[in-house]
Parts: structure tokens; C-alpha cells; sequence
């Protein structure tokens, strides 16, 4: 399965792609879509979905997997900005038909270090031990992407599905693969 992990942001947004086969997971790419201040919200989340869409064309991925929204946000516009994003993300997987799924930040800590309360950096020393990698991937949004995408991976994780089920078009519900078709101008 290939799984892309994406670490939601406005000004950059880290991915990650990952081959999970047999319980082990070896890095495909990874990087970081950033955004000016410069421009204006649309412009900027119109640059993130041009830049996903890109990405899922190029790397043919199965899976996405993105980090639970919580409510108590200290920095309440932040969380806005970051629910901005994060729609952008679901749409340009719902318009190529897959499945987005949702970790709570803690479920991904827990998964990689065995605590769920463990600091960035150990969460990116086990994302460098798990990958294989000769040093920690950078900025901080690309490991906590890959740490997304190898949470999904582990077979002792727990998963809240966002976005369809395990039948229909490609996991989508069927109300929603008809409306992807119609909107492409497939016939029905």
C-alpha cells in the first residue's frame, strides 16, 4: 500500500509517501508545499490543492492520512487556517477517490515511541529508525508527515475512517463516487 501522510499547515504543508508492505514501510518522497503571506487564503489554499493534486497524480497513492483537528487550539485562528487546509486536502482526495484517514496526534506518538505524550524528537528519531534513514528528515512538517504515514501502516494502530467505507468506487461512498463522476463528466 502506498500511503501519503500529510502534516497540515497554511504557510507549508509537510508530506510524505511511504511503500507499507509485510509490516514494513520504506520512503517513497517527501517534502513540503509552501505558501507565501504574502497572498491572499484563496490563493494560497489553491496552491496546496494544485500542489496535492500533483502529487497524487505523479505518485499513484492508495491511502492519505492527515492528524485529528482538536478543540482547544491555543492560537484559535491558527486551527482555522489549518481547517482551511485540511478541507483542501479532503476535497483533492475526494476528487481522486481516496480514502482519507485520521489519527489523533497522540495515537500517532503512542504508534511510533509507545508514549503517547512523546516529544517531536523522538517522534523523529523512530521515524529515522523505522525509515531506515541516514539522518532525520526536515523540517519538522515532513517527519511528522512520514509519522502519519507509518502510524497508518502499523498493524496496532486504531483508525477513524473520515471518508468512505471499504466498498463503492475506490472506498467512496457511492453518493459521492456518483457525484466525483458527474462532476468529471463520466457517464453514469
Amino acid at each position: 500500500m502506498r500511503i501519503l501522510g500529510i502534516d497540515t499547515g497554511l504557510a507549508d504543508t509537510g508530506y510524505g509517501i511511504i511503500d507499507a508492505e509485510d509490516n514494513l514501510c520504506r520512503i517513497v518522497e517527501a517534502g513540503v508545499i509552501s505558501t507565501s503571506a504574502d497572498d491572499d487564503i484563496a490563493t494560497r489554499l489553491y496552491k496546496i490543492h494544485e500542489a496535492l493534486m500533483g502529487i497524487i497524480d505523479e505518485f499513484a497513492v492508495d491511502r492519505i492520512v492527515v492528524e485529528d483537528l482538536y478543540a482547544e487550539y491555543p492560537h484559535p485562528r491558527t486551527a482555522i487556517m489549518m481547517g482551511h487546509a485540511r478541507g483542501v486536502i479532503i476535497l483533492s482526495a475526494a476528487q481522486c477517490a481516496i480514502k482519507v484517514e485520521s489519527y489523533a496526534a497522540s495515537m500517532v506518538k503512542k504508534s511510533l515511541t509507545g508514549n503517547g505524550r512523546a516529544s517531536k524528537d523522538q517522534v523523529r528519531q523512530m521515524v529515522v529508525s523505522i525509515l531506515k534513514l541516514t539522518e532525520p528528515p526536515t523540517p519538522d512538517h515532513v517527519s511528522d508527515a512520514l509519522g502519519l504515514a507509518i502510524c497508518h501502516a502499523r498493524p496496532n494502530r486504531r483508525r477513524r475512517e473520515m471518508v468512505g467505507s471499504d466498498s463503492g468506487s475506490r472506498g467512496l461512498p457511492p453518493a459521492v463516487a456518483k457525484a466525483i463522476a458527474k462532476a468529471r463528466g463520466e457517464n453514469e
